[in-house]
């Protein structure tokens, strides 16, 4: 009968790291928690998700709905700092501002802004009361319009403020209600055009 051959199992949580992550300078540099990982290589450009009520530390409705997503970029020693890449607000917040006898208005557009940053922002505005499909194009091309010209006023780093905490959501609220009686206006989505 053979002999069997014992092989030494390693455990493979031994030969693991912890990493503190950073939140980019937009948010402070907070520290946004931990991750663990094998080494350096496999840790980046590794996704976060993160709510925005961890990083304020304020859980009001908005921020308790809205995740932001980070991407690592630099790690230094066993700190990983991140980029921020885009936001979302949760589906059953979006669920709650659709109701029967309103029109639900969803648009997408590509910004740039002022210093040559590309993001896509997912955009949804909820009537007042049931619309034609003509005042549906007269808001899609407005808020195409009123996003556009404000990203371009913006540094990369006050166009990621003003989308996640709803700056951005208010002023464009406020330039097509003058269309349509309109009950609310959200940038649901944001992502960055990142290149790897």
């Amino acid at each position: 009968m053979a002999e069997q051959k014992k092989t030494k199992v390693v455990d493979k949580w031994k030969t693991k790291t912890w990493y503190t992550l950073v939140a980019p300078d937009i948010f402070e540099g907070k520290e946004i928690g931990t991750t663990v990982a094998t080494d350096e290589k496999v840790l980046k450009n590794r996704r976060i998700k993160i709510g925005l009520g961890e990083i304020t530390g304020s859980f009001t409705q908005t921020n308790a709905f809205t995740t932001v997503h980070f991407r690592v970029g630099e790690i230094k020693g066993k700190t990983a700092y991140t980029k921020f890449i885009g936001h979302e607000l949760a589906s059953g917040y979006i669920k709650t501002l659709l109701r029967r006898r309103r029109s639900i208005v969803y648009q997408v557009d590509d910004v740039a802004t002022k210093d040559g940053k590309q993001v896509r922002m997912k955009t949804v505005g909820v009537t007042a009361y049931r619309v034609s499909e003509h005042v549906r194009k007269d808001l899609r091309r407005a808020i195409s319009t009123e996003v556009k010209a404000h990203a371009k006023e913006l540094e990369f780093s006050q166009l990621v403020q003003e989308i996640v905490f709803g700056k951005v959501s208010n002023r464009v609220f406020t330039k097509i209600k003058r269309i349509t009686p309109m009950r609310r206006f959200e940038v649901r989505k944001s992502e960055v055009m990142e290149t790897l």
